[in-house]
């Protein structure tokens, strides 16, 4: 009995440290990475993960429904909505061969809704990415209220036109301005983007997980493990050792596949498929198009 009570005591020690650990490093996490919703409405590149261009998107694969798919419904009592989180996503896709900014951090609202709703140990994850959310909207302002020599206006319309509108305009205009350094670390809109578009991968390839059938022994891979495997990919390379093992204790915390089901207003694994597979369609098509615009100013991995 002691021997137990004294293993336990071990286990919630080494719990409290590692939780200790992720918050004094938080500040480092997501290598330079929602907010409430803005507006009237509202990643790591491994060195082979270096994704050349692919081949721009056919009018068909841009092309969707006026409005989101019947499938995905209204989920009463939550922050997190799916039909919304689409809804930004092809907002976001209106430019031909370019991202509008606006839609896009309107999308990581939803996102971070999405990943807040997972418990406290995935909200200082998240904190990050709100982070970086913001600050992509306070240089869009900043820059707005310097073209117009005036103190910026308060809502976000400096993302709705201006060098902050789309992403190929914000690179451009921090290009010319020299913002963007390749070889020391900036906090411009270029490199707070590159984080955010990581981090779009990893939840990305988390839902693709949620989306697998069982193993031969009838068993669904956990949640938990899903974020690891996805975090493997997309962020564990650009992070010292340290802070992947404080990851493990948020991928423990992380609830189980019913609770997942729940959020996007599903029941089971079969009302689930093809409401994640939609939202993941969505997601690939704004992450491809992104790593396309960074691939061709050679800036998926900036410092």
């Amino acid at each position: 009995m002691v021997f137990l009570r004294r293993r336990t005591l071990l286990r919630y020690l080494f719990l409290s440290a590692m939780l200790a650990l992720l918050l004094i490093i938080s500040s480092f996490w997501l290598p330079q990475g929602g907010v409430g919703e803005c507006g009237s409405a509202g990643q790591p590149c491994l060195s082979f993960y270096h994704l050349s261009p692919e081949p721009p998107l056919l009018p068909a694969e841009r092309a969707g429904p006026s409005e989101a798919p019947p499938l995905i419904k209204e989920c009463p009592g939550q922050s997190f909505q799916a039909w919304r989180l689409l809804q930004y996503l092809k907002s976001s896709l209106a430019d031909a061969d370019d991202i509008l900014l606006e839609p896009y951090l309107q999308s990581w609202d939803q996102l971070l809704n999405f990943m807040e709703s997972l418990g406290t140990m995935v909200s200082l994850f998240s904190q990050k990415v709100k982070e970086k959310v913001v600050l992509i909207r306070e240089l869009s302002l900043k820059h707005s209220a310097e073209a117009h020599g005036k103190r910026g206006p308060s809502d976000s319309s400096g993302l709705k036109k201006g060098a902050y509108r789309s992403v190929r305009s914000m690179v451009g205009a921090e290009l010319k301005a020299g913002l963007v350094d390749f070889t020391w670390r900036t906090d411009s809109g270029c490199r707070t983007l590159l984080r955010l578009h990581r981090s779009l991968l990893w939840l990305k390839l988390m839902l693709e997980g949620l989306t697998e059938g069982p193993d031969a022994e009838g068993r669904y891979k956990t949640p938990g493990e899903l974020g690891r495997e996805a975090y493997k990919v997309a962020l564990a390379p650009h992070h010292p050792w340290m802070l992947r093992q404080a990851a493990e204790v948020v991928f423990l915390a992380l609830p189980d596949r019913q609770y997942f089901l729940q959020l996007v207003c599903v029941t089971n694994q079969e009302e689930a498929v093809p409401v994640l597979h939609t939202i993941i369609h969505a997601l690939m098509l704004v992450h491809t198009q992104t790593q396309r615009i960074l691939a061709e100013h050679n800036m998926l991995e900036l410092p």
